[in-house]
């Protein structure tokens, strides 16, 4: 049964119980504090944890879904990959555990010929918490199933809950017998290798409290509400229901590793054990169907190569990718081969990897490309590490292999590989704990950034007393009452003077940063108090949380307040705000709709929006965005919001951000109606001459595949222009011309100066020529070999010793010879040794010798046995250096 069949079954099962059948949600995840999607439940968490209420009590779904915490696994198991799909049937409140069961074992032990999937009871096994009576009787009395085939087992694989206060419960899961081939009898509990888990159910009826671990919390009691949340492993069905022996092998990921293994010219056999010969190479062409496809759908859902976040986890998949194609030997570009290859799997469940096909097939060669040059880059970087450490007989220095991995981008595994073949090892664990190192920096400076509220049950404490109502679309100043104080998310009652406050208020005009436009700031005045408004956000749906600090006074709750918005501020972040949607409507005008935004940012006076294309701007497009975005701002085109429903907006046009969720109803502003349409959440000024004027300051790539452009709006946009006016004028002082001559008086200058500047360079060559000529009778004997150390004095740069040393080296003729020249440039002094082959031979390494007197320069350096180049910070020092090299050689 192919996997489009799998999860139409799934669908039309469920929708025929009663399930709204749900669209997967993207990969990119709303829940801020997740990078991916990566449970079929996770678009359903405010629903199963009350934060809002369900639009449906029963809800059905197939979720696109990425996990990399154990992408180190990939390809050595068969249960282990990136991406995967995950059906899904929920129950709010509606059904409990025995529907869910019944549902379960219907399905999959219904004939194919009915609808189901056809598994054998008999090969079926379930294992329940081990304190869930319930749930065991459950199973014995609407299936069958008998009772030697269910098994207990405790919270840390049978509960379920969220690590933080708050819904709970046990789980049940059925399991696959794949037979003795696989493993010994026994059940699960024996071995999860033969017994394949493929079904989870979730019965979520417990509050829970006091979180101390997965299996530690305190049970305070059971939820008024009982909700089911069930998952089945898509991937692992395909798998057994196409009788294959793991998940790469399903039909949407073995066209990948047969392409792999027709690029490589090697066989794949289906290894799964070390000490099969195949193994290792069966590992890397499944890590490179498992990579290609996951790459393939997070560039579908709009996450693009970068050093960070999304972007990064993408950028190693497509990476780890390459370098096992590279370790099966292909070292050409493949992605043309294997992209098209996944997305002809892949398009019948989801055509967009088709349709939109052009784009992703773009961003993902373009970082293939990038990453073969810094594989060329990398390995001229670590074959000269693994001189300097031959030289020094010692292991690579998991500084270097650091380096190489930090710096270039280069894999360790890569680094292991190359090291092992010129005969090195590899300090690992130095390089494992800089790893760390960075790692836990990282994780410490997300920590600080986040400032976010792990425990956010102060805030659902607030918000079940009803939503916070925004009057900030009509209203820039009202009466409200304060609702709850906070401090450090714990309600705290009142504040006094001074007192860093997080505040909550019923009715509020300021906006919470949101859909890139910054928050709003202002005061919060009452009888006796003057509370200032730093920033306002959303730690959950539906409330409005105001950070500020007491200037006078004390408040307390219920306090009756003054609300008053900064009203300057306001008026440029809306001047920021619609400037942005002009710029993207005039992006759409001139490169055309492909440029769709990626992200965007607006505060007082200034806006970034980053959209998609694949390469830079010329100046006249970017002269001509800006003249379109004038334009519309000059013609005053009115600004109305609308608020409809979502297949409504889609239905008129109305542009949605990428990766977004939106509700069943959405806020529509428009510019000049259909000019530009937006689904926006924002504020707006009602006419767009009221902008002012607008005046991009550049454009930059953001990574691949997206491009970023600046500009400042309103009184910035006038300042800005008022100072560059300053300098052309201050310029056109300078070189007495008009301004209309000033670009080519300009031209004129820089092309005389580099014409002097070459005259300088051809006379230094002429001087470097000379000297050299001179110099060859200065050589002398150190040991057999004839050497000449000078000191050129000041340099123009590295490359005036250099060409000096080689010409010298050159003039000494095939005797053993080594030439050491140093100079000063810039106040720094540096070094330079060349061998010829015959003193190579006798001994004289010029690597060796670079360490040695660029030690003495107070620096460091190195390089091949032949040339080498260092340098250091005590220009002093040259003489010395230069008779060390000397001396070195004459004891060697």
């Amino acid at each position: 049964m192919k996997s489009q069949e799998i999860t139409k079954r799934w669908i039309d099962f469920f929708v025929s119980k009663g399930h709204t059948a749900v669209p997967s949600a993207s990969l990119v995840s709303s829940d801020p504090s997740l990078l991916f999607t990566v449970a079929g439940m996770v678009p359903f968490i405010p629903y199963l944890t009350a934060r809002e209420e369900a639009p449906f009590a029963r809800a059905t779904s197939v979720q696109k879904c990425i996990r990399t915490g154990d992408i180190e696994e990939v390809g050595k198991t068969a249960r282990h990959g990136t991406f995967f799909q995950m059906c899904g049937n929920f129950s709010f409140g509606d059904y409990f555990k025995e529907d869910a069961i019944k549902y379960a074992w219907e399905l999959l032990t219904t004939s194919v010929d009915d609808g189901g999937y056809g598994l054998p009871p008999e090969l079926l096994w379930v294992t329940v918490y081990e304190e869930d009576d319930e749930a065991k009787e459950l199973w014995l009395t609407n299936t069958g199933v008998p009772s030697e085939r269910i098994q207990r087992m405790g919270k840390a694989d049978n509960y379920w809950h969220t690590g933080q206060p708050g819904p709970a419960g046990p789980c049940s899961e059925i399991y696959y017998d794949r037979g003795p081939a696989y493993g010994v009898e026994g059940g699960p509990i024996a071995d999860e290798n033969r017994y394949v888990e493929i079904w989870n159910l979730v019965f979520m009826q417990y509050q829970i409290d006091n979180v101390r671990s997965k299996d530690d919390f305190d049970v305070v009691g059971e939820l008024p509400k009982k909700n089911i949340d069930t998952g089945l492993g898509m991937e692992r069905l395909a798998m057994i229901l196409q009788g294959v022996e793991n998940m790469y092998e399903t039909d949407q990921v073995r066209p990948v590793i047969d392409k792999a293994a027709e690029l490589s010219g090697r066989e794949y056999t289906s290894a799964e054990t070390p000490e099969d010969p195949h193994h290792t190479d069966d590992v890397r062409m499944r890590v490179v169907g498992d990579h290609i496809r996951s790459a393939l759908m997070l560039i579908a859902d709009g996450v693009t190569p970068s050093n960070e976040g999304r972007g990064y986890v993408l950028r190693r998949l497509i990476r780890r990718a390459v370098r096992s194609m590279r370790l099966l030997g292909v070292e050409k570009a493949c992605l043309p081969d294997l992209l098209p290859a996944s997305r002809d799997a892949m398009k019948g469940v989801y055509p967009i990897v088709a349709t939109d096909f052009d784009r992703i097939s773009r961003i993902a060669y373009a970082e293939e490309r990038a990453f073969l040059r810094t594989i060329a880059s990398g390995t001229a970087r670590l074959e000269d590490a693994v001189t300097e450490s031959k030289a020094a007989g010692t292991p690579l220095s998991g500084a270097d292999a650091f380096a190489l991995h930090d710096t270039y981008g280069f894999p360790i595994d890569l680094t292991l590989e190359m090291a092992e073949e010129a005969g090195l090892k590899v300090d690992e664990p130095e390089f494992r704990r800089l790893m760390l190192e960075q790692r836990q920096r990282a994780q410490a400076d997300a920590k600080g950034k986040k400032g976010g509220h792990a425990d956010l049950s102060a805030f659902q404490e607030l918000l079940a007393q009803g939503e916070t109502v925004f009057t900030g679309y009509t209203e820039l100043d009202g009466e409200s009452r304060v609702r709850g104080i906070l401090s450090r998310g714990q309600n705290v009652g009142h504040a006094a003077t001074g007192d860093e406050i997080e505040l909550v208020l019923a009715e509020t005009p300021f906006y919470a940063e949101a859909g890139g436009q910054s928050a709003d700031t202002g005061l919060i005045t009452g009888d006796g108090f003057v509370v200032e408004v730093l920033d306002v956000q959303r730690p959950i749906k539906g409330l409005s949380v105001h950070k500020a600090i007491v200037r006078e006074g004390e408040i307390g709750s219920d306090s009756l307040v003054r609300a008053a918005v900064d009203r300057e501020r306001r008026h440029a972040a809306e001047q920021a705000h619609t400037g942005t949607h002009i710029v993207h409507a005039a992006l759409h005008q001139i490169l055309g709709p492909e440029a769709t935004q990626r992200g965007s940012y607006n505060k007082a006076g200034y806006l970034r929006f980053d959209f998609a294309w694949g390469e830079g701007l010329s100046t006249a497009t970017r002269s001509e965005i800006e003249e379109v975005s004038n334009l519309a701002i000059r013609n005053n085109f009115r600004v109305d919001t609308k608020i409809m429903g979502l297949a409504e907006a889609k239905a008129l046009g109305a542009m949605a951000l990428f990766g977004e969720n939106y509700g069943s109803e959405v806020r529509v502003v428009e510019i000049d109606g259909a000019w530009s349409r937006e689904l926006c959440g924002g504020t707006h000024v009602p006419n767009t001459s009221l902008i002012g004027s607008l005046s991009l300051l550049g454009e930059q790539s953001v990574g691949s595949g997206n491009r970023r452009v600046e500009a400042f709006v309103g009184m910035d946009a006038f300042r800005h222009l008022a100072a560059e006016r300053a300098l052309v004028t201050e310029l056109t002082e300078m070189l007495k011309v008009p301004s209309g001559q000033l670009a080519d008086r300009i031209a004129s200058t820089l092309n005389k100066l580099k014409a002097t500047e070459k005259e300088l360079d051809r006379l230094r060559k002429e001087q470097i020529a000379a000297a050299a000529g001179n110099l060859v009778g200065t050589a002398r004997d150190a040991a057999g070999v004839q050497v000449i150390a000078h000191d050129a004095g000041q340099i123009g740069g590295a490359d005036d010793i250099r060409n000096l040393a080689l010409d010298l080296r050159n003039r000494l003729g095939s005797g053993a010879s080594t030439v050491a020249v140093a100079g000063v440039s810039n106040d720094r002094p540096m070094i330079l040794v060349a061998t010829n082959e015959a003193a190579r031979e006798a001994g004289v390494k010029a690597g060796a010798l670079v360490r040695l007197a660029a030690g003495i320069l107070g620096g460091g350096g190195g390089g091949k046995d032949d040339v080498a180049q260092g340098g250091g910070t005590d220009a002093a020092k040259v003489a010395p250096a230069l008779a060390a090299v000397v001396d070195a050689i004459s004891r060697r």
